[in-house]
């Protein structure tokens, strides 16, 4: 029985038949949806943990805390990448930050972290692993994107930390990492960028850059530039620097702590959701540095890179 028009009116056996059968075949379909939704996104997960997978807390005697915010409600993939092995030349990590979002930008992040994975420890200066991920990232673009090759880039930031504390590094288009210690937070920029990987070839001469040393205690925050540029609703941006030197305040530096602190302010100021996929990476000096991992000998060329106007 429905009610029309303020009457009465009767379905009829035939009706209220095809009413059931009706509701049931909605009631079907849409919880379908909701378990093949639920499996993808399971499906999702697995791929970013096997791809950007879960750093340990201690990698080569630094103490390590990583997270990603996704710009796409309820998505597990974004478009940036992290990674940091103990190698023989030092502690290696990379930051980077694929044009878009989403899992439109998964397969460039595969393709690089996969590069740098194996260079990380093949190559004995930073230099040969970055020459590595361009051409990784060039074959890559080449197959999957052949018609839009040109519009597709990576902001990356590599860093070498060697055993006796001291930084090297070589950025492409990406922001510069702050340090944070006992004598406050400072932002580490000693020279221009390198154009993003994939605008331009890069240089034929690749010159390091020396960031300094990072005492036991003190800890390097890398990020991407969702985390500078999230806005709040008035259109704020997120004040970095500020939260950052509040939570090196509140206590010791511990990774997942400085983590934890950031990523609370970053969900607040946004009010749940970035603009921007978002990946924060802590490494700390945890004061000891294991055997095998051990600087070079040679003497870390620190000639400032050239300023590039995009």
């Amino acid at each position: 029985m429905i009610r029309f028009r303020g009457r009465v009116r009767s379905l009829g056996l035939p009706g209220a038949v095809l009413f059931a059968v009706g509701t049931g075949v909605i009631l079907h379909v849409r919880r379908t949806l909701v378990r093949e939704l639920r499996q993808l996104r399971r499906v999702a997960g697995a791929a970013q943990d096997a791809v950007l997978r879960p750093l340990p807390s201690r990698v080569g005697g630094l103490g390590v805390a990583a997270a990603q915010l996704s710009a796409e409600r309820g998505a597990a993939i974004g478009g940036d990448l992290y990674e940091v092995v103990a190698t023989e030349h030092g502690v290696r990590a990379v930051m980077g930050d694929v044009r878009g979002h989403g899992i439109g930008a998964f397969g460039t992040v595969a393709a690089v972290l996969g590069c740098f994975r194996e260079a990380a420890y093949d190559e004995d200066d930073l230099g040969g692993v970055l020459r590595r991920l361009e051409r990784a990232l060039e074959r890559h673009l080449r197959r999957e994107h052949p018609a839009s090759v040109a519009e597709e880039f990576v902001t990356l930031l590599l860093v070498e930390i060697r055993a006796d504390g001291e930084m090297v590094a070589l950025n492409c288009g990406h922001p510069w990492p702050y340090r944070m210690g006992a004598g406050g937070v400072e932002q580490l920029a000693p020279a221009d960028p390198y154009p993003p990987l994939g605008v331009f070839p890069l240089p034929d001469v690749l010159s390091t850059v020396d960031l300094g040393h990072l005492p036991p205690g003190d800890a390097l925050f890398l990020y991407t530039d969702g985390a500078q540029d999230a806005r709040d609703a008035r259109g704020r941006f997120f004040p970095l620097s500020v939260v950052l030197a509040r939570v090196a305040r509140e206590g010791p530096l511990a990774p997942q702590e400085v983590l934890r602190g950031v990523q609370s302010a970053l969900v607040d100021h946004s009010q749940g959701t970035p603009a921007d996929d978002i990946a924060l990476l802590v490494l700390r000096n945890d004061g000891f540095m294991p055997p095998g991992v051990r600087g070079p000998a040679r003497t870390a060329t620190t000639h400032p890179q050239p300023t590039t106007h995009l």
